[in-house]
């Protein structure tokens, strides 16, 4: 192994990312060397890390090589492994477009949750196709100390669930998971939303993200907020044929989404890099032991 590793750093409304360029997959990336990274004193630090690789080059991606060049193998701050990360295929695809593998317009990302569309916007904002929104059957319930909520069980790719409460501070500190009921609805975890009305179609929220914690925004957790709000207010653009559009505060910025009538939802936002350098090789393989 090279004794230096290219790094970048980025975020997407605050939600920041190590990104780990390795098109040919040659980088063992093992849960420990992933939080060790992701290590906000001992590491580089993020909320995730996002290892670019070429979709032919890695085994859960060959399948999707045809229609994505590129295979974001996205990875929580603790190491484990998620379907899908909205804010981070932002960032994944404003990292392409600086390294000249991508231009504006339209590209096509891999993921675990499927291929998505993203569309690079000449003024700068990244557009991303986050696919249909899953809505499981069955009463769920989130709880924050003695306070408890009724939550819609949304599934974007991964699974969220969506809490409407008076004020954000009911969420508490969101260090450890807000437990979740039955334990059945989510046997992989779940992403907790905690939401707040700002005004017509204009909604905030906070997020306790599986794996990594509060986060300063959740991508995926803002499409699913749209949704549940959207059907708590009556709004189904598949059966209206309206289509249904949210301004979502989240910590560190705003988040637009539309769903449309075919069901297909839209996130619209910003996507920086911060930083690139290297990662010293002989530390990483020390920190994965």
């Amino acid at each position: 192994m090279s004794t230096r590793i290219a790094f970048l750093k980025g975020h997407g409304t605050e939600n920041d990312f190590v990104i780990v360029p390795d098109p040919d997959n040659a980088i063992d990336l093992p849960p420990a060397a992933v939080a060790a990274l992701c290590d906000r004193r001992a590491g580089i630090g993020g909320d995730g890390l996002l290892h670019v690789v070429r979709s032919a080059a890695h085994p859960e991606a060959k399948d999707m090589a045809a229609e994505a060049e590129w295979f974001m193998d996205y990875r929580n701050g603790d190491g484990s492994i998620a379907e899908m990360c909205g804010n981070g295929v932002r960032v994944f695809a404003r990292y392409l477009q600086r390294a000249g593998y991508a231009g504006e317009g339209d590209l096509a990302v891999a993921t675990r949750g499927g291929v998505k569309t993203v569309h690079i916007a000449k003024e700068g904002d990244i557009t991303v196709g986050m696919g249909k929104a899953l809505l499981p059957e069955g009463d769920v319930t989130v709880s924050v100390g003695e306070r408890s909520w009724p939550a819609r069980n949304v599934n974007m790719g991964n699974p969220h669930a969506v809490a409407f409460v008076d004020d954000l501070a009911h969420a508490g500190d969101l260090y450890s998971p807000p437990p979740f009921s039955p334990v059945t609805a989510y046997p992989d975890g779940v992403n907790v939303e905690f939401v707040i009305d700002r005004g017509p179609g204009h909604v905030a929220l906070r997020v306790h993200e599986r794996g990594s914690g509060e986060t300063r925004s959740c991508g995926t957790g803002a499409c699913a907020v749209a949704v549940a709000t959207a059907r708590r207010d009556g709004a189904d653009p598949t059966v209206t044929g309206i289509p249904a559009t949210y301004t979502v505060d989240v910590p560190g910025g705003t988040l637009v989404i539309t769903e449309r009538p075919d069901g297909e939802i839209e996130m619209t936002g910003p996507a920086v890099i911060v930083a690139e350098g290297r990662i010293d090789a002989e530390w990483l393989e020390r920190s994965a032991s």
